[in-house]
């Protein structure tokens, strides 16, 4: 029931008009990302993936929370090949469709992510960790945590304590926070391969990037 009940709060807000408007302002090719990218940081994201994955042998790759697939459109124009998304929001995965190409991209909460345990070499959010209620986050993690064998890889907003900030006028909808710290927390088995924050060009915000590894 709680599970249910997290869900169906979070595509309600996320399937209204501040959904719709998420989807307009953050639709990107991969050079529009790239361009993104290095206004905000002064590298490009296609750099940062390179820095962090360029020497692993990835066989599949899962993002959790993909949107209309922005981030695996540039994974897989750098070369990365069975790429999978899961997407809460109905709208964005059916603009998936029209958005990517050959990429597996389907209806999903973080909550209950619908495929085996360890089933991929690699699963990833970027920007989505941000978003979800501490009380909940944990519950997230885990299923991260689940369907990886390998890697997890994470990009969200940084801060050393996890705190919620104003998100367009609405409450309890972010958060950021030392997210890598967190995985380190709950899963002793997972080790730091890098990480690197990021500091934006025009304030005194960070994000932060992680691969963090499971030690078998």
């Amino acid at each position: 029931m709680l599970l249910a009940a997290v869900k169906s709060l979070k595509e309600k807000f996320w399937s209204s008009k501040f959904g719709q408007g998420y989807i307009s302002r953050n639709t990107f090719d991969p050079k529009g990302l790239d361009k993104l990218y290095n206004l905000n940081f002064g590298i490009s994201r296609s750099k940062l993936n390179k820095n962090f994955l360029g020497n692993l042998k990835i066989n599949n790759i899962l993002e959790v929370g993909c949107n209309i697939g922005n981030q695996l459109g540039l994974l897989q124009s750098q070369g990365f090949k069975n790429l999978y998304g899961i997407e809460i929001y109905p709208e964005a995965v059916e603009l998936a469709k029209t958005h990517t190409k050959g990429i597996n991209i389907i209806q999903g909460s973080a909550f209950d992510i619908p495929f085996k345990d360890n089933y991929f070499d690699l699963v990833f959010t970027a920007g989505v960790l941000i978003h979800i209620n501490p009380k909940d986050l944990k519950k997230a993690m885990d299923g991260i945590y689940r369907t990886s064998n390998k890697y997890i890889w994470g990009y969200e907003y940084y801060h050393p304590q996890h705190v919620a900030i104003d998100y367009q006028g609405n409450k309890n909808r972010l958060w950021k926070g030392d997210f890598c710290q967190m995985y380190l927390d709950i899963f002793p088995d997972l080790k730091i391969v890098k990480i690197t924050k990021l500091k934006y060009l025009n304030s005194d915000n960070y994000d932060e990037m992680f691969l963090l590894k499971k030690i078998i």
